[in-house]
């Protein structure tokens, strides 16, 4: 029997393969034992004048399982004291894709340039499990309370 203090089992982590498409890039890494994001690493420098945007690569391919994507998240540290975060956060990597990751960052400061150098962590990558929808087209929906109510309509 447990204790109420005993912590549930943790969930076996997922291998994710990756592939090294140059010497000098850094695989990904976990700051702490738990965490749910990896750490991105810059392969290559990119200045991000102020309001700029670009893309950094990253000299990584991962191979996503099936039944999972990959979400490009940013970083909250660089966001906070920079105003760097992600053009399309979150950024989604299928499971079919092969490809280097690369990560494409927005300077929202308005008057200070951003200076990314090879080996800074530039953003975060998080594995889902997802639900592949087949779609079906009706005429009605079955009735909610909420209905058709969007933006807006829970209150302010």
């Amino acid at each position: 029997m447990s204790s109420p203090s005993a912590r549930p089992p943790r969930l076996r982590a997922l291998q994710l393969r990756f592939k090294k498409l140059h010497d000098d890039a850094i695989v990904p890494t976990q700051a702490h034992v738990g965490d749910a994001g990896s750490d991105l690493y810059a392969r290559e420098s990119l200045t991000l004048p102020p309001g700029g945007r670009g893309r950094v690569g990253t000299g990584i391919a991962v191979a996503i399982p099936d039944g999972h994507a990959g979400l490009v998240l940013p970083r909250s540290g660089l966001a906070h004291k920079h105003g760097v975060t992600l053009t399309n956060a979150p950024g989604l990597i299928d499971s079919g894709y092969r490809g280097e990751l690369q990560v494409l960052l927005l300077n929202t400061d308005r008057e200070a340039s951003y200076e990314i150098a090879p080996g800074d962590r530039i953003a975060q990558l998080v594995l889902v499990p997802f639900a592949a929808p087949g779609w079906e087209q009706v005429e009605e929906f079955e009735e909610t309370t909420r209905g058709d109510g969007g933006f807006g309509s829970s209150g302010s």
